[in-house]
């Protein structure tokens, strides 16, 4: 399965168009920019692990955080163990929005990321969907 797939519609009813396939090619997208944002400037992202003060056990769990997040961009894009890559992906957007909720409460990026898990949660589901409108 290729990163741009117009069956995607197909396996939802048809109803969607050609949206389906746009939001799951940003999707395949996503881990990749975060991931090499996190790679590049480690620091910027460190007061985002909530357990660990700021040092540099911290610049390394961003570093593993950012490789993780390209590793599964790379399986999303070339099709490799997408539902595996997809739902590990799931669980990692959850840690981000608990670790984002319990340190700064629902904020604009708290709810960006819960937007962001519902939609990664859609790759994840079964292509044959019994709840289709027609």
């Amino acid at each position: 399965m290729v990163w741009w797939s117009p069956t995607r519609s197909d396996r939802a009813g048809g109803t969607t168009g050609g949206w389906s396939a746009l939001v799951e090619a940003h999707l395949r997208i996503l881990p990749a920019w975060f991931g090499y944002h996190e790679l590049v400037q480690p620091a910027l992202w460190t007061g985002y692990v909530p357990v660990v003060p700021p040092s540099s056990l911290t610049v390394l769990l961003v570093l593993a955080h950012g490789w993780l997040l390209l590793v599964l961009a790379v399986a999303l894009i070339a099709g490799i163990a997408v539902w595996t890559a997809a739902a590990v992906t799931v669980a990692l957007l959850l840690e981000i929005v608990v670790s984002l909720t319990v340190t700064g409460g629902l904020t604009d990026l708290t709810l960006r990321d819960v937007g962001v898990l519902g939609l990664a949660a859609c790759l994840t589901a079964p292509t044959r969907q019994r709840l289709v409108l027609r």
